[in-house]
């Protein structure tokens, strides 16, 4: 109800000042109007002979042709006395500079030391309805100021007998009146408004403080559910229907989360059976991604990672060598040390394998884990040839547990090694090729299941 009151008030107020302001303008029409009628008529009664005839200099004020011509002006201000001043002003051989040939009195019209007298120049750039007034009659479209004061001007064309503009007429109406009503009008317009605009952005802050905080929270819930957080739930209370859209969608996060989890178990059983697939083509590497899953998980739980992580890693341990799919089945199985090419071959395989899983996990954390699982902590692995902290920490963990299992099996080119040669070889490359503290607790474990 507050509103709506203060509503209609400011309404009435500025709809009575936008009234006021439109009497104003229709009284401005008309009496630009009239002040084009009445230039016309004063243009058409003076001789353009005598006009013509006055010198335009100082000394043209002591002819008669001046006299006549001045004593015509002053008779029309005498007759009308709403005119301020009357003139005649012709070309000069610059455009927009004009000069004064005649004025009602030249001798008292003075301010900033600007005058009237014949051959005086008139600088007309601001005013183009006076220049236009060498073609037609026209009249200042809005109330100007120049040095004698604010005032609105009608000119007309002086045309000689055979119809050619030798000069124009003048005639400025003192308008300081009108100007100050429009001004004092604008000023009460603009207070209104600037009124009414800051209590509605205050009682719009008021009552929309509400309802933004929800809309906030539903706009936040879209953006990290976009990104793909679909664990991100909205926290909602009240009974209003912004409410039950964020309720909505919690409902519908859970199951974009419960249907991509489905999507996921698929794909990653789908990749798991293409990882056996993977080894079976090898007989000495059977079983190897189950056993480095194994091995991973229990550093992992033993470091204190969360359950997330520690479930991530095991994915990826799983799927860390689906990449030699892409590695032809005589290079995986050669016995006799690789050539250059086939080596840089094998040492693609964590590319490949990112590649390969890129379509079906979204999560950059994984396939970082994937890609980076041969990185060595001195930088000397690959394939991107990454040291210390910039090796993601899983997949340094992934990289320990990887190189114990292939110790610790038999391979075409050589016996697998004992628990103890494992170990001390583990030990050997602490700040090598092994993060020293992933190392440390691998070794740990292994003299724990050996105890």
């Amino acid at each position: 109800m507050l509103v709506l009151v203060l509503g209609m008030f400011f309404m009435v107020l500025t709809t009575g000042l936008v009234v006021r302001q439109f009497a104003l303008k229709a009284q401005l029409e008309q009496l630009r109007g009239n002040l084009k009628v009445l230039a016309n008529a004063v243009a058409l009664s003076l001789d353009p002979e005598m006009v013509r005839a006055i010198p335009l200099n100082r000394e043209g004020v002591k002819t008669e042709a001046y006299r006549t011509v001045s004593e015509k002006l002053v008779s029309i201000k005498q007759e009308n006395p709403m005119i301020g001043f009357v003139y005649i002003l012709a070309r000069t051989d610059q455009e927009k500079t004009l000069q004064f040939v005649a004025d009602a009195d030249p001798f008292l019209v003075r301010k900033k030391d600007v005058t009237a007298y014949p051959g005086d120049k008139y600088d007309a750039t601001p005013f183009p309805q006076m220049l236009a007034a060498f073609k037609e009659p026209a009249v200042d479209l809005e109330i100007s100021e120049d040095a004698w004061g604010k005032m609105i001007s009608g000119y007309a064309p002086i045309p000689d007998r055979e119809g050619k503009t030798i000069a124009i007429l003048g005639v400025d109406i003192m308008a300081s009146d009108i100007y100050k009503a429009q001004q004092a009008i604008n000023g009460w317009i603009f207070l209104v408004l600037q009124a009414g605009t800051l209590l509605s952005v205050g009682l719009g802050l008021w009552f929309s403080f509400g309802l933004t905080r929800p809309v906030k929270a539903l706009g936040e819930g879209i953006r990290r559910v976009s990104h793909g957080d679909l664990q991100y739930r909205i926290k909602t209370s009240g009974k209003d229907e912004i409410s039950e859209l964020c309720q909505a969608f919690n409902h519908m996060a859970e199951d974009l989360r419960l249907s991509r989890q489905k999507n996921l178990d698929y794909f990653y059983g789908v990749m798991q059976s293409l990882v056996r697939i993977v080894e079976a083509r090898d007989p000495y590497t059977r079983g190897h991604s189950e056993r480095v899953a194994e091995y991973a998980v229990q550093i992992a739980t033993r470091m204190g990672l969360s359950k997330p992580s520690v479930e991530m890693l095991r994915q990826a341990a799983v799927l860390h060598d689906i990449g030699k799919l892409g590695i032809h089945e005589e290079v995986l199985k050669k016995s006799e040390k690789l050539t250059a090419e086939e080596w840089e071959l094998l040492r693609n395989h964590p590319v490949i394998g990112e590649d390969i899983l890129r379509p079906v996990f979204f999560d950059p954390e994984m396939l970082a884990v994937v890609r980076g699982h041969h990185e060595r902590y001195d930088g000397k692995g690959y394939p991107d040839q990454l040291a210390g902290d910039e090796i993601h920490i899983l997949a340094q963990t992934l990289s320990v547990a990887d190189a114990y299992d292939a110790m610790t099996s038999t391979r075409p080119y050589r016996k697998a090694f004992s628990r103890e040669e494992a170990i001390k070889e583990l030990r050997d490359n602490r700040n090598a090729q092994f993060n020293p503290a992933i190392a440390d607790v691998l070794i740990s474990i292994l003299k724990e299941k050996k105890d």
